[in-house]
């Protein structure tokens, strides 16, 4: 099982580093300085582990609704990760936004997914 799950299982563990470690840390890092680079950084690592799950169990997927299914555990793991913010860590905040900006890039992801998906079987054959 971890052998198949390695790439998600290493980004899941890469964004709960970066969810629960102090606030500060990042205080440091300041490439670029606009208001909402923090919603933007969920997006795209929500995005990128969407895709990485489906991509890693796409031979799995016999319709939509099981894709869909597969999405929730991005979902439920963002959720858990902001709840966690809110309640273990003195430094960090749960915010609703960050949710709806995970939320936005699982949904984009499996927008993607569902435009690239006839391509890529149709190459397969």
């Amino acid at each position: 099982m971890i052998k198949n799950n390695k790439f998600s299982i290493l980004i899941s563990l890469i964004i709960l580093y970066l969810s629960l470690a102090n606030a500060k840390t990042f205080e440091k890092v300041e490439l670029f300085d606009f208001k909402y680079l923090d919603k933007l950084v969920h997006f795209g690592l929500y995005f990128v582990f969407t895709l990485i799950v489906i991509y890693e169990h796409r031979n799995y997927f016999k319709n939509t609704r099981q894709l869909l299914l597969i999405a929730l555990i991005p979902f439920a793991f963002g959720s858990l990760m902001e709840i966690c913010q809110a309640d273990f860590t003195a430094t960090r905040t749960g915010d609703i936004l960050d949710v709806m900006a995970n939320t936005g890039g699982i949904l984009s992801a499996l927008y993607l997914w569902l435009i690239i998906n006839p391509y890529y079987r149709q190459k397969i054959k």
